[in-house]
């Protein structure tokens, strides 16, 4: 497949599906180019695969996730590519493999949501950022356990994405209000925790998700409000920011606004350090942010 071609399947997929984010439609269209490589060999699939990684940054899509899954995914197919008699074979334990990982990323969201609906209970008053697919994954899970709650969401400029959080969750009959990107600090003090998803993990624990996310933490932090961070583990990314200026230009701006004057341009996203944030409930279990550095060692192992 051309590059033209990948970045095109790779839009459809998140045009189509309202429900895929970002790093999950990266897999799908990984999965695809794969399956109809003409490579010959191991070598050959390696730059294809890489090619394709590379078409699918360039898009104006968040890269954050689709850097960290996309690097899993090759990590765990390559892992067949000792003592194979052919190569013909090694395509096919790669793409066997390559299924395997996509359906564990498919079931993370969900095994999220078990882990995390234990937090919520009856007469909550929860914040969250922007909108997140594993928070509405969660909440949606505790209202069919029959918990009452209410939510509070961000109306997160410049897309005002938690309005249509806020549409999703009263659809399920979960009470919810949209306040501005401002008052999120006026509102701490009325909820009694904060729960966001995030768009990568660092090594560190710390997470990097939608702008605004950083200054939430800081507010939960001097209200002594828990942060909770809802995410999947392939989001599990081998970075290490120290602070808002070491995050990665590709991570904080898109493909087309790094072509321009960035001192003029407004990030998409922040970094909230590990020291913010209580827990992240994850596909892989309950975690303290600094025990994700140990899961990063074992997923590469």
């Amino acid at each position: 497949m051309e590059q033209q071609e990948i970045c095109r399947y790779f839009n459809e997929i998140i045009r189509n599906d309202k429900d895929v984010s970002a790093g999950v439609a990266a897999i799908r269209t990984l999965l695809e180019v794969l399956e109809h490589s003409k490579s010959e060999t191991v070598q050959e699939l390696r730059f294809c695969l890489q090619n394709a990684i590379d078409a699918m940054r360039s898009t104006d899509h968040p890269v954050t996730s689709i850097a960290s899954g996309s690097e899993l995914f090759l990590r765990f197919i390559t892992l067949a590519t000792l003592d194979t008699p052919s190569f013909a074979e090694c395509k096919d334990i790669m793409l066997h493999r390559g299924k395997i990982f996509y359906k564990k990323l498919v079931a993370a969201r969900g095994k999220v949501a078990k882990h995390a609906v234990r937090f919520i209970s009856d007469g909550s008053k929860i914040l969250t950022h922007s909108k997140s697919r594993v928070v509405l994954e969660t909440m949606k899970e505790a209202a069919q356990n029959s918990k009452s709650f209410e939510v509070y969401v961000t109306n997160s400029a410049p897309d005002n994405s938690g309005e249509e959080m806020c549409q999703n969750l009263q659809k399920l009959g979960i009470p919810c209000t949209v306040i501005f990107d401002s008052a999120m600090g006026h509102i701490m003090e009325r909820v009694d925790m904060v729960i966001v998803g995030a768009e990568g993990i660092a090594e560190s624990g710390g997470i990097i998700n939608k702008m605004g996310t950083y200054t939430m933490a800081l507010c939960a932090k001097v209200a002594n409000k828990p942060f909770y961070v809802l995410t999947e583990s392939f989001k599990f990314s081998r970075v290490y920011p120290l602070n808002q200026a070491d995050l990665p230009d590709e991570f904080k701006y898109t493909a087309s606004t790094l072509k321009k004057d960035l001192k003029k341009e407004h990030p998409l996203v922040d970094y909230t350090p590990p020291h913010y944030i209580n827990l992240l409930f994850t596909d892989l279990g309950i975690l303290t942010p600094s025990a994700v550095s140990d899961e990063l060692i074992k997923l590469y192992l």
